[in-house]
């Protein structure tokens, strides 16, 4: 199809398009739509940025038109699911620009916000409903909310679902809906449990891939520098500064550490925000606001953060950390080149993340060039004169509560070293040679024993807590 006139939408719909700059469908679209006007259920193997909202947005707005029924109090005739607040809050927008002169509503429903309002929007009913997942069933089971008129179901990034342990509430979903329904379900990957939820959701459905499981984008630059930890903050300064950085988005594998890199960025007089699960909604829709239009150079994000950022014009994709699920990397660097142009996606990987890049090689089947390798930082020096290893910005490494008390580089604490080594080293003597006993003087009087060095623990307590549950992205409550 080289048109949308092609096929066969309705006017209203054509016209928002050409308001839109929208000419030519998308592969995803050209193989979809069809298809999802003639009623079948679809699965789709696509990744972000290759249009695949709008090819299941402009057929659901197509039958919508053609059968304008009312809706009854407290029901929605169409439910998206998607794993994100943003991600929903830019399918809510696609929705209604493909549809603005087709008098439809649609409305919101994701955490992090007051549920009265949203409340409110569904009392007369709707015919579109973006959700996430947790929300919805607090709806539900508020009964703010019936799904059992249900006609058009969208489960978005299945894949991501199953990361964020959303699959349990999804069945929960599905046993409200209707038999009699369409079911339109996407995904970038198709892991086993995956493809059994999309068994027991679909009947009969057209399969459509527009590019092969867990595959990088080809418009896509990809580099990995091989950098010791330490190095990794001065590392993304240098990178930050390079002038053919537009726009730059960085992840990190926990919300502490994205936080703690815009700190370092911010001290090396670079600009950055962070955007993750513990900003509030209003937050984080700022920013990405900012970060869209322009005026936020450099966004640090976690993964499921980032999942929602639908974004034109990043230059660069930056993996401060490599992620543990290679699925992720693909994820990630899908957030540049969009929309037909190019980008360049840089991954820092210290010693002890060459596991990770090697299943993302792994993947993707294909070697990523090393661009560099940085050595490690020198040891810096106390007041005092005793050395001590670099660590970026000076800090310890400092646990994430919300991540159950690991440190963000996944690495055991340091063992205290034996006070006696130092301070023979001080003196000018052997380091290596044995230290004197602890509480034993020259004399040989025996002196009751030190106490042991304490575990550091949280706030440097000498015990360790039970690690604090990491919230859900969409304010729900964590699976058990």
């Amino acid at each position: 199809m080289s048109s949308f006139s092609e096929f066969g939408l309705s006017e209203p719909i054509l016209r928002a398009l050409v308001q839109e700059n929208y000419t030519t469908p998308t592969p995803i679209q050209t193989q979809t739509i069809p298809s999802a006007l003639a009623g079948r259920d679809i699965v789709g193997i696509a990744q972000t940025g290759t249009g695949k909202t709008a090819a299941f947005a402009l057929p659901i707005l197509h039958r919508l038109a053609a059968d304008p029924r009312p809706v009854e109090r407290k029901t929605c005739r169409v439910l998206v699911l998607s794993p994100t607040r943003e991600l929903s809050s830019q399918i809510l927008d696609s929705f209604n620009a493909y549809g603005r002169h087709l008098r439809r509503s649609a409305t919101l429903a994701i955490g992090g916000v007051p549920m009265g309002r949203q409340v409110r929007a569904l009392l007369h009913g709707v015919d579109v409903l973006v959700a996430t997942p947790g929300r919805l069933l607090d709806l539900v089971r508020s009964n703010a909310l019936r799904l059992n008129r249900v006609e058009y179901l969208v489960l978005d990034e299945a894949d991501r679902m199953l990361d964020m342990g959303f699959i349990h509430d999804i069945r929960k979903i599905v046993a409200h809906l209707p038999q009699e329904r369409q079911t339109l379900f996407f995904s970038a990957t198709m892991p086993q449990q995956i493809a059994e939820l999309a068994g027991e959701m679909l009947r009969d459905p057209v399969r459509v891939a527009v590019t092969p499981a867990a595959t990088t984008v080809e418009r896509v630059e990809q580099r990995v520098i091989h950098v010791d930890r330490a190095g990794k903050a001065t590392m993304l300064a240098e990178l930050l500064r390079d002038p053919s950085v537009d726009r730059a988005l960085v992840f990190t594998r926990t919300k502490h550490g994205a936080d703690k890199v815009v700190r370092g960025l911010i001290k090396s007089g670079i600009a950055a925000h962070a955007i993750h699960g513990n900003k509030s909604q209003n937050q984080r829709e700022r920013v990405l606001a900012d970060f869209r239009a322009g005026k936020i150079r450099t966004l640090v994000a976690t993964d499921i953060a980032a999942r929602g950022i639908d974004v034109d014009g990043i230059s660069h994709v930056v993996n401060f950390d490599l992620p543990n699920e290679p699925e992720s990397y693909v994820h990630r660097i899908g957030r540049t080149a969009r929309a037909g142009a190019a980008g360049i996606a840089i991954s820092l990987c210290a010693g002890d993340e060459a596991p990770y890049l090697r299943a993302i090689e792994k993947l993707i089947r294909q070697s990523i060039p090393a661009q560099g390798h940085r050595p490690a930082a020198p040891a810096a020096q106390h007041a005092n004169g005793r050395a001590h290893q670099a660590r970026p910005n000076g800090h310890r490494p400092q646990r994430d509560h919300a991540h159950g008390g690991r440190k963000e580089n996944g690495g055991r604490p340091a063992q205290p070293r034996h006070p006696g080594s130092q301070r023979a080293a001080q003196r000018g003597g052997n380091a290596n040679q044995a230290a004197p006993v602890y509480g034993q003087r020259a004399q040989g009087r025996p002196q009751p024993p030190a106490p042991q060095p304490r575990q550091e623990g949280i706030g440097g307590v000498g015990f360790m807590r039970r690690p604090v549950p990491a919230r859900r992205d969409d304010g729900g409550r964590p699976p058990r």
